[in-house]
């Protein structure tokens, strides 16, 4: 991962919850040149455990076969708060006592993330935002951006829907019960020498079960056995999995922000689903994964038929939800023809406008 730069905001933040974060900052990444508008302007949203370094994870993206001339924009990607690659959450010191928040950091909700975002782009003087793209959570978090901030132009939104079912929030409880079965546990005021990593380990490895499909684990793994270690293959992926997680993971972030996916509902406290989606401006493409038991596709079709200027498209694909990090030339394919159908809209638009 290459070193985000850290954005610290001169006044605190206050979540939904009315929890006050006295020292909020952002860890973000650019690529390219603000033009003279400074709205030439891509932001990326990361998913569950990604990061600021988009070009590391979304490398398809960053591909020569993606219709976006990207040496015209200016790609940004916010490390969401709430996770452990440098903006602020559980592992940052509390200013009031010294210590690492832990525990006591409070859940953002996806608006939250969204509010502590637009102050990012607001404090880089940035005035418009060309595209906005983001997938599972990050989708969810480009969607409230859509629906909150009027300098989204487009939007592609993959793999999640108009709110996150009880399937998903059970798939996240369930996660969570193994953090909090795990004995360093401790309420989530662990020793950061000794953290719950069973725990963590055994909550990446459900989390992957849903990430995939059973037709991809069939193909990969049957019923072979790893003679090494004397184990079915899928229990050796599985462990590895869980392994690379905690090396790589706070268990503290991974509970909030499987809590914060939890929060995502469009409806919450406004009108109904209908009635916020009609309001939507923006161009949006809503892409679906056809092996996807996490996010299946009627969530994302729904999603599409309730926003004005939205259409739906579809990645097929075995590896499941997994897909929008694997199936590029698919992505970058559907990208395509967005953006030839709003490149076209807008030459429309002009000749209508010079007539």
């Amino acid at each position: 991962m290459s070193q985000p730069t850290i954005h610290t905001f001169s006044t605190s933040f206050i979540t939904e919850s009315g929890a006050e974060i006295k020292e909020p900052y952002l860890a973000y990444q650019t690529w390219g040149k603000l033009n003279e508008q400074r709205n030439n302007v891509i932001v990326v949203c990361h998913a569950l455990t990604g990061n600021s370094d988009a070009k590391e994870w979304f490398p398809g993206f960053f591909d020569a076969s993606n219709p976006l001339k990207l040496n015209e924009y200016f790609i940004i990607c916010p490390n969401h708060p709430g996770s452990c690659y440098g903006s602020v959450g559980p592992t940052s010191v509390n200013p009031e006592t010294g210590k690492p928040y832990q525990a006591g950091f409070p859940v953002f909700t996806i608006r939250d993330i969204v509010r502590l975002e637009q102050r990012l782009l607001d404090e880089l003087k940035i005035e418009g935002v060309e595209l906005i793209i983001g997938p599972s959570m990050g989708g969810m978090i480009a969607l409230e951006f859509t629906i909150m901030d009027d300098r989204v132009k487009n939007s592609v939104l993959i793999a999640m829907g108009k709110a996150h079912s009880a399937w998903a929030i059970g798939i996240s409880e369930a996660q969570r019960m193994a953090l909090y079965a795990d004995e360093n546990w401790n309420g989530g005021f662990y020793d950061p020498e000794q953290p719950p990593a069973k725990g963590l380990a055994a909550a990446r490895a459900m989390a992957m079960i849903t990430y995939r499909s059973p037709k991809n684990y069939e193909q990969r793994f049957r019923r072979e056995v790893n003679k090494e270690k004397q184990i079915f293959q899928v229990e050796s992926y599985l462990n590895y999995q869980g392994e690379k997680l905690v090396d790589r993971f706070d268990a503290n972030s991974y509970d909030l922000l499987t809590k914060s996916m939890d929060s995502h509902d469009v409806s919450r406290n406004r009108d109904s689903f209908e009635e916020v989606l009609e309001a939507i401006s923006a161009s949006v493409l809503v892409i679906g994964i056809d092996s996807d038991r996490l996010y299946p596709t009627h969530e994302q079709k729904e999603l599409a038929a309730l926003i004005p200027n939205a259409e739906y498209k579809e990645i097929s694909s075995v590896t499941g939800h997994d897909a929008f990090l694997i199936e590029f030339e698919q992505l970058n394919s559907l990208l395509s023809d967005f953006v030839g159908k709003r490149t076209k809209d807008s030459q429309n638009q002009l000749a209508h406008e010079t007539e």
